[in-house]
């Protein structure tokens, strides 16, 4: 067997690989002889086939399983001997004329295929002591428990009917029938009796509440909206409607009384209980913002002190993406990058900056990982899926079952418990500082625009 690299371009590498017919022709041999054992042919006793018999039925079959085990076993080999740790898979080109094809099945000619691959580039780790890590930690105060009670009672407000004569307002409920039409045709879905609209809740259609300020009981009106380009249904996805639409019911929201009643209502034995449950509520969500600020300072830190040049078609794969993602998301807001303050050449760029880091930081988490024999266990990846069935009451078996017939969410929910093993590991040995901070300095955000990793 002959091995040449036919080209050594940064993390690129092509070699071209010759194996001798006679090679290939003794390993299938080898694989007939096994057969020889294990296969039952009528007029032949167990083990009594004779082998010429087995190549004349099985030979060509025989050949193309000993050519493609030959070149995956060969690969392995030149990659294991270099060092390489593959970042794409092996891209192997083979001999396609038919005729070529036919020598080599035929153990006539010899097999001359390529494999280029792109690598990853050798990792050298940082010293994690000499790590500084500022946490930044919030205590939950007596006027933060306040504020969430009041947000919950908010979302519990009862409302009032307000008189005959009255119009709507915003934060009023409607009570409102409907019919929609587009190009003044009915559309499956398109009416509704006694639906409730809660104005400037913005859970209808775009331009729906706000064109019912101002209407009174029993008045109709014909509302004109565009159903957003991500709709859920594809036949109506940004298509113009109109509802005729008549209030049958207007409603002022009235204030709540925050007391042991409305607390009891909730399912808790006193507002004191509320109080507590809250309190925890809060001490939770604080925690964490504290982990995503100290998981962002130390990303950015590894991000400083590991600079290499990623793999190209990574980072191209990442981005396109992103990109994706990106477009899809301003068409179905109608958005332009004007409107950002940017253009789309702009956007790429530091697009394409953020799938370089993204890269790199994965593979400097995956290197700390392998070196350290940080691993994820069935049993950590099961809880997650549990935790994820107990979010969803009443869908648990549809979403245990997604999770169990699908390798790749499951490496979906593997991933961000893999990366918060590794940050955990990086800060046992980081010097690690806790710094109290107001809930605002907490939450404050400096580069919303920059992902984790």
């Amino acid at each position: 067997m002959q091995v040449t690299e036919t080209l050594a371009e940064g993390l690129k590498h092509e070699f071209q690989i010759n194996v001798p017919a006679a090679d290939i022709e003794a390993k299938a041999d080898a694989k007939l002889a096994d057969m020889k054992d294990k296969v039952k042919l009528n007029g032949f006793r167990p083990g009594k086939v004779p082998v010429a018999h087995l190549k004349r039925m099985y030979g060509r079959s025989v050949m193309a399983e000993t050519i493609e085990q030959l070149i995956r076993d060969t690969n392995a080999g030149i990659f294991t001997e270099r060092g390489f740790k593959l970042a794409t898979e092996p891209k192997v080109t083979m001999p396609t004329e038919e005729k070529d094809v036919e020598a080599i099945l035929s153990g006539k000619s010899d097999l001359t295929y390529t494999v280029a691959v792109e690598v990853v580039p050798p990792i050298a780790l940082a010293d994690f002591k000499s790590f500084t890590v500022e946490k930044p930690v919030a205590d939950v105060t007596d006027a933060d428990v306040d504020e969430a009670i009041k947000r919950i009672a908010d979302q519990n407000k009862g409302y009032d009917a307000k008189a005959d004569d009255a119009k709507a307002e915003s934060g009023d409920r409607v009570t409102v029938s409907f019919k929609g039409t587009i190009n003044g045709t009915p559309f499956d879905g398109g009416t509704g009796e006694g639906i409730q609209v809660v104005i400037g809740s913005n859970t209808f259609i775009p331009g729906f509440e706000e064109q019912l300020i101002g209407i009174g009981k029993d008045e109709t009106r014909t509302l004109k909206v565009d159903f957003p380009k991500n709709y859920a249904s594809e036949q109506l996805a940004g298509q113009p409607a109109e509802f005729e639409t008549t209030a049958t019911l207007i409603e002022a929201p009235k204030d709540t009384v925050i007391d042991d009643e409305f607390a009891k209502m909730l399912g808790l034995e006193s507002l004191d209980k509320l109080k507590e449950a809250a309190r925890e509520r809060l001490t939770q969500e604080f925690a964490g913002a504290t982990r995503q600020r100290v998981k962002r300072l130390l990303l950015d830190r590894l991000d400083e002190t590991h600079r290499f040049d990623a793999p190209p078609s990574l980072v191209d794969e990442e981005f396109r993406l992103m990109w994706d993602s990106i477009k899809a998301e301003m068409a179905s807001n109608n958005k332009s990058f004007a409107d950002e303050n940017t253009t789309e050449d702009a956007a790429q760029e530091e697009y394409k900056k953020i799938a370089d880091r993204r890269v790199r930081l994965g593979l400097v988490l995956s290197e700390i990982g392998d070196k350290n024999k940080i691993t994820v266990t069935d049993d950590e990846v099961g809880r997650a899926v549990v935790e994820r069935a107990r979010s969803m009451p009443g869908r648990e078996k549809e979403v245990w079952d997604y999770y169990r017939n699908n390798a790749n969410a499951l490496a979906q929910l593997r991933a961000p418990i893999y990366e918060d093993k590794v940050v955990d590991f990086i800060l046992e040995l980081a010097n690690v500082t806790e710094k109290k901070v107001s809930r605002e300095e907490l939450y404050k955000d400096d580069e919303a625009d920059k992902p984790a990793a």
